[in-house]
């Protein structure tokens, strides 16, 4: 089993993975250029601080599921499949997290867990990922780009 979240017991946070990270920089790259043509990797990867290898194999994902369309050659690159206000950052975590649900009992249907009869604590998680996804539906690219905060509702 993969584990797609790590807890900064510090902080007391759950936080995305880099994959995750890295690819909304990059979507959020290429919202900022939409409409200026195709967006080279290495440029993309320049701008956001990124690894390019591990960024093309994000930006395969990302064009695998229809978010972003990508161009060979030296006039080449990546632009968003859609308008940035078209591409929710639900779509994106679908993509670059298998889901917006960081907790494995939560993200199955039926989870092989033996606290699951009477567990006080999966309602508790399923609660967090409704609102959580919720956010992530009501937040688009266009969101991201001009600072638009969720309304928490």
């Amino acid at each position: 089993m993969r584990v797609r979240t790590r807890i900064d017991h510090g902080a007391r946070a759950v936080k995305v993975s880099s994959r995750a990270e890295y690819g909304l920089r990059a979507l959020v790259d290429l919202a900022r250029h939409y409409g200026e043509g195709y967006v080279q990797s290495h440029e993309i990867a320049a701008r956001q601080g990124l690894p390019e290898s591990y960024l093309n194999q994000i930006m395969a994902s990302l064009r695998r599921a229809g978010l972003v369309a990508s161009k060979r050659g030296p006039a080449g690159g990546h632009t968003l499949s859609r308008p940035p206000a078209q591409i929710t950052l639900r779509e994106a975590f679908e993509v670059l997290e298998e889901g917006a649900s960081p907790w494995w009992c939560v993200g199955v249907e039926d989870p092989n867990c033996a606290y699951l009869p009477g567990c006080g604590i999966r309602p508790i998680w399923m609660a967090m990922k409704a609102a959580a996804e919720g956010v992530l539906e009501r937040l688009t690219l266009h969101d991201m780009i001009y600072g638009h905060a969720p309304d928490g509702g």
